[in-house]
């Protein structure tokens, strides 16, 4: 088992996804991140899958996947190089007394604070999975309120 991120561009119509995700869960596979939305192009949008599974039956998927109506390409980032990133919204339980422990900390991940009530701070993070995944560990302690966060984004890094 490995895990695999794929992009795919696909035509801007309603059916599209539903159709993609079926193709996957067809195939026993589970989706473990899904971030879809438009291009640059409004007729076109990409989704970045991310699934854990077996080499022979994805190679099986991204071969239907090509087959289908709506798919414009689909791109398998096993072979490239690429730059992923996801994003967290923490809402963590805050006094005046540690809110500068917060902030220092968030200033070490370079979170941004996008929200402040008088019992919580609010922050967003951008990064890779593993450094949102240290984030939220070092938070916990404060108590962590609620967790909002984003699939994978990927692309491939430019080798020029």
């Amino acid at each position: 088992m490995s895990v695999h991120t794929i992009s795919i561009l696909v035509e801007n119509h309603s059916g599209a996804l539903s159709r993609i995700s079926g193709l996957f869960s067809s195939r026993g596979y589970n989706i473990t991140s899904l971030t879809v939305a438009e291009t640059d192009d409004p007729t076109v949008s990409r989704m970045t899958i991310v699934v854990d599974g077996e080499e022979e039956i994805l190679e099986q998927i991204v071969k239907q996947l090509n087959r289908l109506i709506d798919v414009i390409k689909v791109i398998d980032f096993e072979a490239e190089p690429l730059i992923e990133r996801e994003m967290v919204l923490l809402r963590v339980d805050s006094s005046n007394a540690n809110r500068h422990e917060i902030v220092e900390l968030g200033s070490i991940f370079s979170a941004r604070i996008v929200g402040v009530a008088p019992s919580s701070m609010t922050l967003e993070m951008t990064g890779t999975k593993s450094s949102i995944n240290d984030f939220i560990t070092m938070l916990k302690p404060y108590g962590i309120k609620e967790i909002v966060r984003s699939g994978t984004i990927a692309i491939a890094q430019s080798r020029k």
